[in-house]
């Protein structure tokens, strides 16, 4: 690991300390690096569009979660757009935002028998591990207890709340999209279809269909 990555990871480190730090701008060697260069093992889910790691950080084996990017050439916009929403969104119910990457690198590949370079993107997101995975696994469990799915339906609404004043709608909310933590706080995550609206900016009333079924 290059000492870019190595300032990257004490930088990480410090910020899973500080809450209030801002997210920022991670070397894909880092992240190559805390997923063991994102091996089979450490999958801790996937979707259309991207496939997450769980990434270890130093002795205490403090962890993240890395959302890398299937297909960065087709959904280049999905992570413009949240990386745009998370930036500046702090709440505990809504999972936190630590940094990105967005790395081109060239590669001599193949093209019609000749060899070309061709450029690789990288576009991955991290952000905090929530240990308890997604709603949608915990709703088919018979065995609840009310005050425990009413401090989740409160978690969510605060979450949504706190969103919709800071004029961002989600445009996919689904139980796979709330992530639990070891209180079983939940956590709004995945902002692949956001829109964020300035203040003064009229929402635009779209009959395009967004999200899941």
């Amino acid at each position: 690991m290059d000492w870019k990555a190595t300032t990257a990871r004490s930088d990480l480190e410090q910020m899973l300390v500080d809450e209030t730090a801002e997210p920022k701008a991670l070397p894909l060697s880092l992240l190559e690096d805390i997923t063991r260069d994102f091996s089979d093992s450490q999958e801790i889910g996937s979707g259309g569009f991207a496939i997450v790691y769980k990434g270890i950080l130093g002795l205490g084996h403090r962890a993240v979660a890395v959302k890398r990017l299937s297909n960065t050439y087709m959904h280049e916009k999905q992570f413009h757009r949240e990386v745009e929403c998370l930036m500046h969104v702090k709440h505990k119910n809504v999972v936190r935002f630590l940094g990105y990457c967005a790395d081109t690198q060239g590669s001599m590949e193949r093209y019609d028998g000749k060899l070309v370079m061709a450029d690789v993107q990288q576009r991955l997101l991290c952000f905090e591990y929530v240990p308890n995975g997604s709603l949608d696994k915990y709703i088919i469990d018979p065995c609840r207890a009310w005050r425990t799915c009413y401090k989740i339906i409160k978690g969510i609404c605060a979450g949504l709340q706190y969103l919709h004043e800071n004029n961002i709608i989600h445009l996919d909310m689904k139980p796979a999209n709330i992530l639990l933590d070891n209180n079983m706080i939940p956590k709004v995550t995945d902002f692949g279809l956001s829109r964020c609206f300035a203040e003064n900016q009229t929402r635009e009333i779209t009959k395009n269909i967004f999200g899941s079924m």
